[in-house]
């Protein structure tokens, strides 16, 4: 690896990269892909001064013949002024906005303050982003350059980060450099990185002979040695030394060595140049007239920078900027704070009030020392500015400083619990609960007590401590009054949905005394009841009654969620929810319908952490319907949504279900020792223990193992979690009467016949009649197979009809009857090889061949060999999707669409999209001669 070597501060062309191979084919590989009509994302990280702003140089070089670009700097002043950086680096291309999708277009509206309205998903202005960029891309490919990301305001970071995990095939790239630092850039994990490393010593000595020419020996070595590699602390460094003297000083981290040269250097400058270049390094970088008007105001010469310039501390590239951000921080931070203040007094001064409240707000606080209600009330607006935009990182930060400034004890505890809020929804769980202690103390009124309770149930819910939200929720709601009743039952919706998860890992309380709190705080008489309500009622029902007088809630909750127009994804997603009403119902139809239409809703709101559990449910009704490709695109879609909001996917154990269908048997049982073996403990999820619990019971029936699927079972039967406790029913019945313990099947039966009777949907009668076929007697079992057949039929549940088939074929061949269970085996073995349920597909054709056929084994089809998103993709077209229409529907662009699309013709050996249906789904596409 070779040195680069710098020019004069002032040169007017770039300095030359002398090796950097590696990061050089890096970069080029990167402007090669994107300007071929592709996409990429690479992140440069290393410590302040080692190259990375000439390499980002470097890109820029590279691309500017064939490609657009677009760049922006993070800068210290910008990180509390949401959207900031997003709005410099979009601000050329904001003329094509209104090509946006409308909600798209009203979300980056919003964000940047140029259209009322409430508050855009920070996910929804991401994608607006991705789409803006790609339409400016197809115009000819674009290069977006970002550097010190580590000071970009955290909102325009986000949005960055998201963007740079959705391209595809866009002919957009993002370069970003980023400072090494631990604080401040986690939200660009899962981007491709490259860490920019020190020079070797030979290079570093090039470099150090280049700029410095002959020094003596001792010298040298010791700058070599100092620096570490770093280009920037070796020409610093030699530049500052004299050719006799010997030694440097003892060794100082590179960054802080730097700042205290640079701090030499304008020390050593006349008064005025040090006074402007103050106020320099607080100026807005985008508005170069506030750096000239707040020079005026203090009385400095335009010409004080001159001497800068010549002595390489700032450039004019055109604007006045400092060479290096490190120069900007040693300049303010070596300033005397009534310097500093002065300085933020002046900029408030000239800055104008209604074009840039927020900024101006920010420098009357940093001039303001002790407390101010005035200025304190400035910051309280700025905050609310913040939060209408989304920016709540800035909302927090701004109201944040307001408590300090506040005189009021009482009015400054609020400030600081809204600050505490602000900061929990932008992320910052540690910050939100340290302000919230320093807030309680002076939280009198009941309802601001009450919000601290579930702001401190929301933060332990933010670190996966599901277990101990229900007794600070419920504690809350009986101690903290008088409140008001909608308050309380929020509280204990809050508290019941978290008990609903934790169940047994529930501490300082129990999901039964949560559920019995819950029925004791009914609805006001005439107040209308929303959909939280008539969950709360119907679940709270469910647990502390029972299920019976539950099913006429659940049924008024699935309706509200299927019709009712006050849908809010607030607490648990509603998918979630529905789900569980929906399964205790094997209410297949309503599922499906609930699923459907939060798909919809949730990706019109941007909302992508609820989408993600709600493409999980749809997963399930694919599942359950036997088209496991689809599934297995609704975990892959889920899964890119948890990497591209930062989340942990845990895929393997949210798809175990499917797993455990496709008789993965090493998979499934490594997701069940993960989640048995302490997983669900440590995250208080007996929900999910339940889930995996229900699955490993599915593999056990498949494998013939019946004494291990009834032990699985029974656990999940002993719980009786809604959803789940219905659904395992019928395999314990199953598992019971094979493995010899009618006992335990004939308990199942009898829940599953009171259960399933109330509930009459042809799934609920289906698998009752099937399991009553099991329990039967020679003379009842065929006309209850019949019925289960018949009754299942009629469902979307086509998994549940091949295992009535299956058992049917072998009661039917116990009885002698080769023919007969022929025809039924057959139909399973078919449709279970069809779906690729391998293992159950094997039972039934190991019972075939007990008949005398010889069944084939079939090898599964995989959806033509497409990808997940290929399979949406091709699906979505396949039903008369535009392609502008699948890129919003899969957040994705158009020209992502595109490139899938033709990968699938090639793979389906297709021309057309009129095609598609009748290639995917062996049926004609309309107008398909």
């Amino acid at each position: 690896m070779a040195a680069y070597m710098p020019g004069r501060p002032d040169a007017s062309e770039p300095a030359p990269l002398l090796g950097r191979e590696d990061e050089r084919l890096a970069l080029d590989r990167l402007v090669e892909t994107v300007g071929e009509g592709l996409s990429g994302a690479l992140v440069l990280v290393g410590e302040a001064g080692i190259g990375k702003t000439r390499l980002l140089e470097y890109a820029a070089d590279a691309a500017a013949a064939e490609l657009q670009i677009a760049r922006v700097s993070g800068v210290e002043p910008e990180t509390r002024l949401a959207f900031a950086a997003l709005h410099r680096l979009l601000l050329p291309f904001l003329d094509r906005a209104d090509r946006l999708p409308g909600p798209q277009r009203d979300a980056l509206g919003s964000a940047f303050g140029l259209v009322p309205g409430p508050p855009a998903d920070r996910f929804l202005i991401g994608l607006a982003t991705l789409t803006l960029l790609a339409d400016v891309a197809s115009v000819r490919p674009l290069m977006c350059l970002v550097d010190d990301a580590q000071w970009l305001d955290r909102e325009s970071l986000e949005v960055l980060a998201f963007v740079g995990r959705r391209l595809h095939a866009d002919g957009v790239g993002l370069l970003l450099t980023v400072r090494d630092e631990p604080t401040g850039t986690s939200a660009l994990g899962g981007l491709p990185t490259f860490h920019v490393a020190g020079l070797a010593e030979p290079d570093a000595r090039r470099l150090l002979t280049a700029v410095a020419g002959r020094l003596g020996p001792q010298v040298a070595e010791r700058i070599v040695a100092e620096a570490r590699g770093n280009p920037l602390a070796l020409v610093e460094l030699a530049d500052e030394l004299s050719g006799d003297q010997p030694l440097l000083p003892g060794p100082l981290p590179v960054g802080r060595r730097m700042e205290a040269h640079f701090l030499r250097q304008v020390r050593a400058m006349p008064a005025e140049t040090q006074s402007l270049l103050l106020v320099a390094s607080v100026a807005p970088p985008d508005d170069p007239a506030v750096l000239w008007r707040a020079t005026a105001l203090l009385g400095l010469s335009p010409e004080a920078a001159d001497i800068a310039v010549s002595e390489g501390i700032l450039s004019l590239r055109p604007d006045l900027v400092f060479r290096h951000p490190l120069i900007r921080s040693a300049v303010y931070a070596g300033a005397r704070p009534a310097d500093r203040r002065l300085v933020h007094k002046t900029l408030a001064a000239v800055i104008d009030r209604d074009r840039d409240p927020d900024r101006r707000a920010w420098h009357l606080a940093s001039a303001t020392v002790g407390i101010d209600e005035d200025v304190a009330m400035e910051l309280e607006r700025a905050s609310e500015r913040a939060r209408s935009h989304g920016g709540y990182s800035a909302q927090g930060a701004f109201l944040l400083r307001a408590a300090e400034l506040t005189p009021d004890p009482e009015r400054r505890a609020d400030r600081l619990f809204a600050s505490a809020r602000a900061h929990l929804v932008a992320g910052d769980p540690l910050v939100a609960q340290s302000l919230l202690e320093r807030a309680v103390p002076g939280l009198n009124a009941p309802e601001m007590r009450a919000g601290a309770q579930q702001l401190r149930a929301a933060i332990e819910m933010f670190f996966a401590r599901v277990t101990a939200v229900p007794s600070i929720l419920l504690e809350a709601a009986s101690t903290i009054g008088p409140l008001d009743g909608r308050t309380v039952r929020g509280m204990l919706f809050q508290a019941l949905e978290a008990a609903m998860v934790a169940r047994r890992y529930t501490t300082g309380t129990t999901l039964a005394e949560v559920a019995r709190t819950a029925l004791g705080t009914p609805l006001a008489p005439r107040a209308r009841a929303t959909i939280p309500d008539l969950l709360l009622d119907a679940f709270a029902t469910r647990i502390a009654v029972g299920y019976l007088p539950a099913v006429p809630l659940l049924r008024a909750a699935i309706a509200a969620l299927r019709t009712d127009s006050d849908l809010v994804e607030a607490g648990m997603p509603l998918a979630v929810l529905g789900w569980m009403a929906t399964a205790d119902l094997w209410d297949d139809r309503g599922l499906l319908a609930v699923v459907e239409r939060l798909d919809t809703f949730d990706r019109d709101q941007g909302a992508l952490h609820a989408l993600r559990l709600t493409l999980l449910n749809l997963a399930s009704c694919e599942l359950w319907a036997g088209r496991f490709g689809n599934a297995e695109a609704h975990h892959a879609e889920a899964t890119e949504i948890a990497v591209a909001v930062g989340l942990s996917a845990d895929k393997p154990i949210y798809q175990v279900e499917l797993l455990a269908w496709q008789g993965r048997e090493a998979e499934t049982r490594a997701v069940v020792d993960t989640v048995i073996g302490g997983w669900a403990e440590q995250r208080g999820s007996a929900s999910t223990a339940n889930h995996v619990l229900l699955s490993l019971t599915v593999l056990e029936l498949s494998l013939g193992r019946y004494h291990e699927a009834l032990a699985c079972a029974l656990r999940v039967y002993d719980d009786d979690e809604p959803g789940v406790g219905s659904l395992i029913l019928p395999d314990v019945v199953e598992a019971g009467v094979r493995a010899g313990d009618r006992a335990a099947a004939s308990a199942a039966l009898a829940r599953l016949s009171e259960r399933a009777t109330a509930s009459g949907t042809s799934w609920a009668l289906g698998m009752l009649a099937r399991s009553r076929a099991l329990m039967a007697d020679d003379d009842h079992a065929e006309v209850l197979y019949g019925e289960s057949v018949e009754h299942l039929g009629r469902t979307l549940v086509a998994t549940e009809l091949a295992r009535a088939h299956l058992l049917y074929g072998e009661w039917l061949r116990r009885r002698g009857r080769r023919s007969d269970a022929r025809d039924r085996l057959r139909i399973a073995y078919d449709m279970f090889a069809a779906m690729g349920a391998s293992a159950f597909a094997e039972r039934a054709r190991v019972e075939l061949l007990a008949t005398g056929e010889r069944a084939r084994k079939r090898t599964e089809q995989t959806d033509h060999h497409l990808t997940p998103q290929e399979t949406q993709v091709a699906g979505l077209a396949a039903g008369g999707a535009t392609n502008a229409e699948i890129a919003t529907r899969l957040f994705i662009t158009a020209s992502t669409v595109e490139y899938h699309l033709n990968k699938v013709f090639r793979k389906l050996g297709i021309t057309s999209r009129r095609q598609l249906a009748r290639t995917l789904h062996d049926e004609p596409a309309p107008g398909d001669a």
